[in-house]
């Protein structure tokens, strides 16, 4: 599975597991808020960088727990999280496809 840049679009894609599909909801901006656009295209999603940078420099990032709203589970990063957000930070990439 690619990712491609669609803010930076010289970048080359990069390549990440099929798995990653499903992971990267943990770390989009909602359409509409922090700077995010109101509205993505299908497979687009919006990753603010101060929050890049912040998960990159602790090593992991909470989600909201599915069996509890008032508490947020912490999600260690893997190698192909990190590959990814030294990615988005070194290129300076918001806006990316899954393809």
């Amino acid at each position: 599975m690619k990712l491609t840049s669609l803010d930076q679009p010289t970048v080359p894609p990069l390549e990440m597991p099929a798995r990653f599909r499903t992971e990267i909801v943990f770390f989009m901006t909602p359409p509409g808020e922090n700077n995010a656009p109101a509205k993505l295209g299908e497979n687009e999603y919006w990753i603010n960088l101060a929050e890049a940078r912040h998960w990159l420099d602790e090593g992991c990032l909470y989600v909201v727990s599915p069996l509890d709203a008032q508490n947020k589970a912490q999600i260690e990063l893997t190698e192909d999280h990190e590959l990814f957000l030294e990615w988005l930070l070194k290129h300076q990439i918001q806006h990316v496809r899954i393809g």
